[in-house]
């Protein structure tokens, strides 16, 4: 059996998943650095340290998932964390501007087959992922699951008049994210008994290609929270949706 921990994180060959993958190996974490396309997923690894491997894994295909755990049950027995931090903000081409995918995603115009593709990678992608790993996670003295989330998808935030960013609520981006949240706690409910805690974590507007680079943090400070609720100790909650600094509403 492996001696140290062991985290995966989900879209990991970038942005705030390779920092998050570089701050758990600071804690002494073994991470498997999750990317679609396994180069880079190398590349990302190299930069992580000894201590990272890549694994090739595409959160929308069931193969690519289920050879992700035969390479995981193998090669090292267990899961300790999970961080599902593979997402999407559009299905359109890269580098459109964030004014753009708000006017497209709007819920009079936006496409059907978007909104499909987008919740294909944040929502049943989550679900695939984190019921495969399970099995793995089980055979950990204390496992962790993180979903990245947003407070975008915050329908308690957004129904408010006084909110400036309600705007960009629209029908594909934030509704998959109130969904993951729906998932988070549903997890968190059923794994309840078991010691197993599911958090979703709001890294914050950060500056990576899932908004075009328009965001105002920087990955180190949206890597904290996610990487605080990966080490949570027995009393740490579960079941909530939190930013670095609060508790947000769902």
């Amino acid at each position: 059996m492996h001696n140290k921990r062991i985290a995966l994180v989900t879209g990991a060959n970038k942005g705030i998943g390779l920092q998050i993958s570089k701050d758990l190996a600071a804690h002494g974490f073994t991470v498997l650095v999750g990317s679609r396309n396994l180069e880079k997923g190398k590349k990302a690894a190299i930069s992580v340290g000894a201590d990272a491997l890549a694994i090739q894994l595409d959160v929308t295909d069931h193969h690519s998932i289920t050879a992700a755990v035969e390479s995981i049950r193998s090669e090292l027995g267990r899961l300790d964390v999970l961080i599902n931090n593979a997402g999407i903000s559009h299905a359109g081409e890269p580098g459109r501007k964030l004014e753009e995918v708000g006017k497209s995603g709007k819920p009079s115009v936006a496409s059907i087959e978007e909104v499909r593709m987008v919740f294909e990678t944040n929502v049943f992608g989550v679900i695939a992922v984190t019921q495969a790993m399970l099995p793995l996670l089980r055979k950990a003295p204390a496992a962790r699951i993180v979903n990245v989330s947003s407070g975008s998808g915050s329908l308690t935030l957004n129904a408010d008049p006084n909110n400036s960013h309600r705007e960009m609520f629209g029908a594909v981006y934030s509704p998959s994210k109130t969904a993951l949240n729906a998932i988070t706690l549903a997890f968190a409910i059923e794994l309840e008994s078991t010691g197993i805690k599911v958090n979703a974590a709001c890294p914050g507007f950060t500056a990576t290609e899932l908004n075009n680079f328009e965001g105002t943090g920087t990955v180190q400070q949206a890597a904290r929270h996610p990487v605080s609720l990966a080490l949570l100790d027995e009393g740490g909650p579960t079941g909530t949706f939190s930013n670095e600094r609060r508790q947000l509403p769902w």
